[in-house]
């Protein structure tokens, strides 16, 4: 099955790069369609655009602006409603919905009904996170995964999770002493870099590794493993499995995914 494949990036594109070069080669039976971005400035832009790949902006910081200098005037999207995202998110547990995460919510789901008006012309079976630096809300994953047994929204993570997520998961590896290192791909969920992890892979941290020398590793790696990733999902090896678990009475699940 050949796949359409959208990436979402926020920097130089990277692993847009490694991934359209797999399709090129054959190694990921699909081809990527569009790339969009939350910066103007992204060099991962160009990379796309070189490629012939449609490229798009929807500028989050300017929809910040806009609504600090006008939040009366500011429309959030018609079918938006801040209390249901905000209690299916699991990126801010204990906060409040007061008037600052309203807003905050308010302005993320213009931007994410931005970011799926731009997508509609090109229609995508897979959307790849490839270094896009924003937490998708509920607003936009639920319209875009219309299916919850088959998620299609796929992130690579620079550490090897549940350990170390965030935004610099090499740098807090390295920091944190670790002596193995590495990265993740994963499908998301309404948390932060907590939905079902796809493969993993690691490497050695030598007393003489700087956080440059880890960075580059770990770059090597996901290079790999995302195009791996998504030859899987394209073959449609992947599947969900819900786990559960009880210890002291207290009853868990979580959701594994299953290569077959």
């Amino acid at each position: 099955m050949t796949i359409r494949i959208g990436a979402l990036i926020s920097g130089t594109g990277s692993n847009l790069s490694a991934v359209m070069a797999a399709c090129r080669s054959g190694k990921i039976d699909g081809r990527v369609v569009f790339a969009g971005a939350d910066n103007p400035g992204a060099a991962g832009l160009e990379k796309a655009r070189a490629a012939e790949i449609p490229a798009f902006v929807v500028d989050y910081r300017d929809m910040i602006r806009q609504y600090r200098q006008s939040p009366e005037s500011f429309s959030a999207p018609d079918d938006f409603d801040a209390e249901s995202v905000y209690r299916k998110t699991a990126l801010f547990e204990g906060r409040p919905l007061d008037e600052v995460m309203r807003a905050f919510l308010t302005i993320r789901a213009a931007a994410e009904a931005r970011l799926l008006k731009e997508m509609t012309a090109y229609p995508c079976d897979l959307l790849i996170l490839a270094g896009f630096m924003r937490n998708l809300t509920p607003y936009f994953i639920d319209r875009f995964n219309t299916d919850p047994a088959r998620p299609r929204i796929m992130n690579i993570h620079p550490a090897l999770l549940p350990a170390f997520p965030g935004v610099d998961g090499y740098g807090d590896t390295f920091r944190y002493g670790c002596k193995v290192g590495g990265c993740t791909v994963h499908f998301i969920d309404y948390g932060e870099d907590t939905g079902p992890i796809i493969g993993q892979r690691s490497f050695e941290i030598l007393p003489e590794d700087t956080i440059d020398t880890v960075r580059q590793k770990g770059l090597s790696l996901e290079w790999e493993l995302y195009p791996y990733c998504i030859q899987l999902f394209a073959e449609n090896r992947l599947r969900l499995k819900k786990l559960a678990h009880e210890q002291e009475g207290i009853k868990t699940e979580r959701t594994i995914v299953v290569v077959q």
